[in-house]
């Protein structure tokens, strides 16, 4: 199968590539470029590990061909590290108040409750469930998880305020 010429931008970092026209976005990352936070979970879109965020959207990258998103500006929860290394709040509340077990629905859910927080800046505990509702993790109930993506939401708060 002839091999489509794509070029994106994945974690701040401008990517050209050939890809063959089925590939997905998901294999993309993983096989071809080693990125691999995102997981791959059930390959039909129902458990939202290898949700990524793209041009400013919170997609599951197993339902998106590689070509489609070509031109695209793509973040990982790699791409959410500072770039001294630092952790993203949402990764350090998630440290913090051990919003994970296994970990491998990890990456998605912060990749999207980072989306979350930038379209609900001060989400409510409904809200943050139902922003999160498309992400399933199998280990923690969830109290831990909405616990810290709203003290995420506290501490980037508190930082815009003190940034005024």
């Amino acid at each position: 199968m002839a091999e489509t010429h794509i070029k994106l931008t994945v974690n701040h970092r401008d990517v050209e590539i050939l890809a063959e026209p089925r590939l997905l976005l998901i294999h993309l990352l993983r096989e071809k470029l080693g990125i691999t936070g995102p997981h791959i979970g059930c390959d039909t879109s129902h458990c939202g590990a290898c949700t990524v965020d793209m041009n400013g959207k919170s997609v599951k990258s197993c339902t998106v061909f590689a070509v489609q998103a070509s031109g695209a500006q793509i973040t990982t929860i790699e791409g959410l590290v500072g770039a001294d290394g630092s952790l993203h709040p949402l990764q350090e509340a998630f440290r913090e108040h051990h919003g994970l077990q296994c970990g491998f629905c990890t990456p998605g859910m912060i990749t999207r409750a980072y989306r979350l927080l930038q379209e609900n800046p001060n989400p409510s505990e409904g809200e943050i469930r139902q922003g999160i509702s498309g992400n399933l993790c199998r280990c923690t109930g969830y109290l831990t998880i909405v616990r810290a993506i709203r003290a995420a939401a506290e501490q980037l708060s508190n930082a815009r305020e003190a940034a005024e």
